[in-house]
């Protein structure tokens, strides 16, 4: 995580859209394949409507804990500003929630079996853990590494700016952590905050598709005849997420 400011990160989030495969924004797919397999890990229905902003959500995976970790580590990677709603707003912590128990956070359909060894990045993710276990490890380690640092304070009690310190340390590995790589539980981290900010609001995240307003996306919207003869003329109808139309 690079030392940007707000306004800069809104920017790298329009500009990382574009490398977000379109699985991605419509079935939280994309690098993590969390829509795939379906029945080898089915993920918990919807606490609530997907299109009700700031409705009550009771995590399924996280303890009282960890859900304290991930509500405080996406309001970091994406804060709120004048342009759009962060991390919170949108619900990306129930969306990393739910992926936990679907086929992503169980590695369903990967290829987890040994041997396991150190590999360069461009081989993706080569270890033993599922991405639940390296959450649920790497959550506990940073916690320890911030007591540790701050006073016995875990990773949620931190300031702004120390819990900006922590999350580059794990980006660039030069935070260690016992039991998880630290590259691995932020990659992961980050993708998947990405994940739940674009995605369609089906899976708990981009609430009320506040995201896809922010950058103009139409969602799936599956008729667009009315508009092929209207070069340069602005699209202005709302995003429509699977579920249908988002306000």
């Amino acid at each position: 995580m690079k030392d940007v400011s707000y306004s800069d990160r809104r920017g790298f989030l329009r500009r990382s859209i574009a490398i977000v495969p379109a699985a991605t924004a419509f079935g939280a797919g994309g690098v993590t394949g969390a829509a795939l397999a379906q029945t080898a890990a089915k993920a918990p229905a919807p606490a609530t409507s997907p299109g009700t902003p700031n409705a009550p959500y009771t995590p399924v995976y996280f303890n009282a804990t960890e859900w304290a970790f991930v509500q405080a580590a996406v309001a970091r990677l994406i804060p709120s500003d004048d342009a759009g709603p962060g991390a919170i707003e949108a619900g990306v912590p129930e969306f990393i929630d739910r992926q936990m128990e679907g086929a992503f956070g169980h590695a369903a359909t990967w290829y987890m079996q040994g041997p396991f060894i150190e590999v360069s990045p461009l081989f993706g993710y080569q270890k033993k853990m599922p991405p639940r276990e390296v959450y649920r490890a790497g959550i506990a380690a940073t916690d320890a590494y911030c007591r540790k640092q701050f006073g016995d304070k875990p990773f949620a009690q931190l300031a702004a700016a120390q819990q900006d310190d922590v999350l580059k340390g794990l980006e660039a590995g030069s935070v260690m952590l016992d039991g998880v790589g630290a590259t691995d539980f932020f990659g992961f981290l980050l993708q998947n905050t990405k994940e739940g900010y674009f995605s369609d609001p089906i899976h708990g995240g981009n609430k009320n598709a506040a995201a896809w307003k922010m950058i103009g996306f139409p969602g799936a919207r599956a008729d667009y005849a009315d508009w092929v003869d209207r070069p340069g003329v602005k699209y202005n109808l709302p995003p429509v997420s699977i579920a249908g139309p988002q306000g």
